[in-house]
């Protein structure tokens, strides 16, 4: 989810749940461990219960960023093994890790070493010509005798030459009778099924057959609204529906306050422009807020002229 769930984008999230856990970008560990880029840790304490995303390979450089990113508050640490981008394989992290399970198990057990929160594993079923009944429990075994009690598994594999990171998304067959064998297999450890999964009725049906829990990215990306407003009361038996139009309203302090400390209207805007996906008015919704947002001196009076063009086609 790199350029997307920014803390912008996790704080409109919280407003439409207060139960799913919410990750962050993935955080390099040299951005934070060399570069000292600690700015990429800000999130506001409403944003909780959420993770922080690593990308890196070497263990001790990973146990410090685990260390710093623990010390800013974030409930747990998760280890990305899933991500086929360019950029992620030539600083040898993301999916390229599948190949070396054993590291990965070096990397989980320092930053185990590091801190008290959870230390978590998003992977593959493999990459290119690995045969994911062979590699998947191999890697998960050796992650779990390293101290990795929850996993999250993207039902793909990765291709690491061949395919672009968008085609890797899609392209490669989705397996998700392979994810609930591992469950059956690794009884004992809290997994989570990724990928291809685009409405609360599909994620229910894996956590009614026995998985622990669901990643659910671009759909709840896209059309926020139709994933998280209703999985409190759906999948948590908590709360009630969320009003995307009460959302709007409770974002405007926000908004205030990001633009009181110099920041732009469209950081945030640009994750909410899903936000009435497929309900009346959304196409103007979407035009007001993309062609006003980037404009010097906007606010959020903008975003309540895109309201008004909303409310009264949903009332």
């Amino acid at each position: 989810m790199m350029d997307w769930t920014d803390r912008f984008c996790r704080y409109l999230h919280r407003q439409l749940s207060q139960e799913t856990l919410l990750y962050t970008e993935m955080v390099t560990s040299p951005a934070l461990v060399r570069g000292g880029a600690l700015h990429l840790l800000d999130h506001d304490v409403a944003e909780h219960p959420v993770a922080l995303q690593l990308g890196g390979s070497d263990p001790r450089e990973l146990a410090e960023a685990a260390r710093i990113g623990a010390q800013a508050g974030y409930d747990e640490i998760n280890l990305n093994c899933g991500c086929p981008s360019d950029r992620v394989q030539s600083g040898a992290f993301g999916a390229v890790l599948m190949k070396t399970p054993a590291l990965v198990a070096d990397c989980v057990a320092a930053m185990r070493e590091a801190v008290d929160v959870d230390v978590t594993v998003k992977c593959r079923i493999g990459v290119d010509d690995q045969d994911p009944e062979i590699v998947l429990p191999d890697f998960l075994e050796k992650i779990r005798n390293a101290g990795c009690e929850r996993v999250t598994i993207h039902a793909r594999k990765a291709w690491l030459q061949g395919l672009s990171p968008k085609e890797n998304r899609d392209i490669p067959p989705l397996d998700y009778e392979l994810v609930h064998r591992m469950k059956a297999q690794f009884a004992d450890m809290h997994i989570s099924i990724n990928g291809g999964i685009a409405s609360l009725e599909e994620a229910k049906l894996h956590l009614d057959r026995g998985l622990d829990g669901v990643m659910i990215g671009r759909a709840a990306y896209h059309q926020p609204t139709d994933i998280l407003a209703a999985a409190d009361p759906l999948i948590y038996g908590t709360g009630t529906t969320s009003d995307p139009i009460q959302v709007v309203q409770a974002m405007l302090p926000f908004v205030e306050t990001h633009l009181a400390q110099g920041g732009r209207l469209h950081q945030v805007t640009r994750h909410m422009l899903g936000l009435f996906a497929g309900r009346p008015g959304a196409r103007q919704w979407r035009r007001t807020l993309s062609e006003g947002a980037h404009r010097d001196g906007a606010g959020p009076e903008l975003i309540e002229t895109a309201l008004a063009q909303v409310a009264p086609a949903i009332a």
